[in-house]
């Protein structure tokens, strides 16, 4: 069986400063799935580039294996520490573990978790109509179940 450090391996050789390894799935049948990131985006001859870099140093004769290599998608939910850094300023939706979804924006991440600020319009005591409040929460990585994009047009 292909071993996955080996990929990561040769994987971080191809990679410039501002890309990283989101994920790297080796399945029983040697299906080889990777995804990777940027502060300023992935291109395909990046793609290409690492899918390239992965073949040419893996033996066929020895290992018959496919390999996928792919950016993290805009609906995919964040892996890695370094998507929420790159994600400060955006609008996601988080899904903790006791079921609550909570959108707002992203403010903030450190290695323990990260602040989410969110709005929604609520009655004031003392007051006629619905007024916007907003609310900070600090979350921990354990606390949330799926933390992602959300994509509006």
């Amino acid at each position: 069986m292909i071993e996955k450090s080996k990929i990561i391996q040769l994987i971080e050789e191809k990679l410039t400063d501002d890309q990283f390894i989101v994920d790297v799935e080796i399945s029983p049948a040697n299906q080889i799935s990777i995804l990777i990131d940027s502060e300023i985006g992935i291109t395909i001859d990046h793609c290409v580039a690492i899918s390239r870099q992965v073949e040419g140093n893996l033996d066929r004769e020895t290992e018959d294996f496919e390999l996928q290599v792919a950016s993290a998608g805009l609906g995919q939910a964040f892996k890695v520490f370094r998507q929420y850094v790159k994600n400060i300023g955006s609008e996601v939706e988080v899904v903790l573990k006791d079921g609550r979804k909570l959108e707002g924006i992203l403010k903030s991440a450190n290695e323990g978790g990260f602040e989410l600020e969110t709005s929604k319009k609520e009655r004031v005591e003392g007051k006629k109509k619905k007024e916007l409040v907003t609310q900070t929460h600090q979350i921990s990585f354990e606390e949330a179940k799926t933390v992602k994009n959300i994509i509006k047009f």
